[in-house]
């Protein structure tokens, strides 16, 4: 029964999928908010989901080993090679949507957290320049490891924001 267990553990993988847009639209309505005091908590929530997927891969390529050996596939078959040497249409039907459905969900994951990444390095730059703005000494060091002095004294500065 590998194709059952196989359907079940992408039942998984897609609730998880789930679960981390989820997570995602969190952070994101937190960084909206204004609310940075809870980032690193939806961070953790993010990375905790992260993690069970993780675990959960690890299950899902056992399973595919042995679907792919029923079913006369390579042993390193993806799902959708899988597609290809599944023996009825039903088979075919089941895990053509568990790929499609997977495939959409990793899309809509992206393009959240490239948002979520751009209001993070904006949220950076902003802090920066209210500290900068406030003309007080954030405690620039220099070569022997003493407090900077002076307007003159180097200062490093982040450009990858």
């Amino acid at each position: 029964m590998g194709a059952n267990e196989l359907s079940l553990h992408l039942w998984r993988e897609r609730e998880l999928l789930e679960m981390l847009l989820f997570k995602l639209e969190e952070q994101q309505l937190l960084l909206a908010a204004g609310k940075s005091r809870w980032i690193h908590f939806a961070t953790r929530e993010v990375e905790q989901v992260l993690d069970r997927m993780r675990q959960t891969g690890l299950g899902r390529a056992v399973e595919v080993t042995a679907v792919a050996d029923e079913w006369g596939a390579p042993e390193d078959a993806t799902l959708r090679e899988l597609l290809e040497h599944a023996p009825t249409d039903a088979w075919r039907e089941v895990f053509s949507e568990h790929l499609r459905a997977m495939t959409e969900l990793t899309a809509e994951i992206e393009q959240l957290r490239d948002a979520n990444e751009l209001q993070l390095r904006a949220a950076v730059r902003a802090t920066q320049e209210a500290v900068a703005g406030l003309g007080v000494r954030t405690g620039e060091y220099d070569a022997g490891g003493a407090v900077a002095s002076g307007e003159t004294a180097p200062r490093l500065l982040d450009t990858d924001l």
